[in-house]
């Protein structure tokens, strides 16, 4: 199992931090948790092509979290000329209803996608790219997840929790991905939650929100949907996780100095691995090794 962080920011515009992706590597498959804007342009500076992904998981339905869903899905078709399966995406409700009105006759894609199938011109790039016969629309394999909900890949499974965050106006996810005797957490944004707490459960690797210094909360609902960085230390240790990954970074915390201090106030509730996330970064899932001394 190998794993990128794609994006490690917020909605805050950045350069340096894009919205919210991870990138997991299982033999040759290669799946995506969340796709918020700008991941996709990670994806791309990491050398993986979007024909590559095979499954996306999506924790809930904020534009940081799956604003390039339609980036990776339509690429994925337009490269893909016809040539490889569907992507399969799961996200919870309404994931029907926002891909429709992405790709349907009247979404917000559908003309360009009438053009595409319909259009000599386009058709001509269709099988120049290796397409045969007609150019059928894009058609991704949609799952709808709930709390508990359980997926079976090929040498692989993911398993949900709901977490605390946006109730009721959005349902938000956890999942934890097991595969080859390995375990990889993804909390999706959230507060303070149990159900999280025992998914993380002595899991190789929990990448979580860290979305502000503890102590400067504006209010108990802030509080409660989003996670201040001392909780989250007492959390991961509460769960025995062996390397806990902070993402979601805000401005408030994010420079020089206070960085430092974030993982020295986390280090002082959690004694396993700190990763303090940038994008791009490789997460070991047997955690930090030494090399050599050059």
């Amino acid at each position: 199992m190998k794993i990128w962080l794609l994006g490690t920011g917020t909605p805050t515009p950045s350069l340096r931090r894009m919205c919210s992706g991870y990138l997991v590597q299982l033999n040759n498959q290669y799946i995506v948790f969340d796709h918020g804007f700008g991941a996709h342009h990670r994806l791309l500076e990491l050398g993986i092509k979007p024909t590559q992904i095979s499954h996306l998981f999506i924790s809930h339905h904020h534009y940081d979290h799956m604003g390039d869903y339609p980036r990776l899905l339509l690429t994925r078709w337009d490269q893909g000329a016809g040539k490889i399966p569907e992507l399969e995406v799961y996200a919870p409700a309404p994931l029907r209803q926002i891909t429709e009105t992405m790709i349907g006759d009247e979404g917000v894609f559908g003309p360009d996608l009438i053009s595409r199938t319909q259009n000599q011109c386009s058709i001509d790039v269709y099988r120049a790219r290796g397409g045969v016969g007609a150019r059928a629309r894009p058609a991704p394999n949609l799952h709808e997840l709930a709390s508990g909900s359980f997926v079976e890949g090929d040498g692989w499974s993911v398993k949900t929790v709901e977490v605390n965050h946006f109730a009721p106006h959005l349902t938000s996810l956890g999942f934890r991905l097991e595969a080859g005797g390995k375990s990889f957490v993804y909390s999706g944004d959230t507060g303070p939650c149990r159900a999280l707490t025992e998914l993380s459960k002595d899991c190789d690797v929990l990448v979580h929100m860290c979305h502000y210094m503890s102590g400067t909360s504006p209010s108990k609902t802030f509080s409660a949907f989003t996670m201040g960085h001392l909780e989250l230390g007492a959390m991961a240790q509460e769960a025995g996780v062996k390397n806990l990954v902070i993402s979601h970074v805000t401005e408030q915390f994010d420079r020089p100095g206070l960085r430092e201090k974030v993982v020295r106030d986390v280090s002082s509730v959690y004694k396993g691995n700190i990763f303090f996330g940038e994008d791009l970064m490789e997460i070991p899932i047997d955690g930090p090794q030494a090399v050599k001394l050059d």
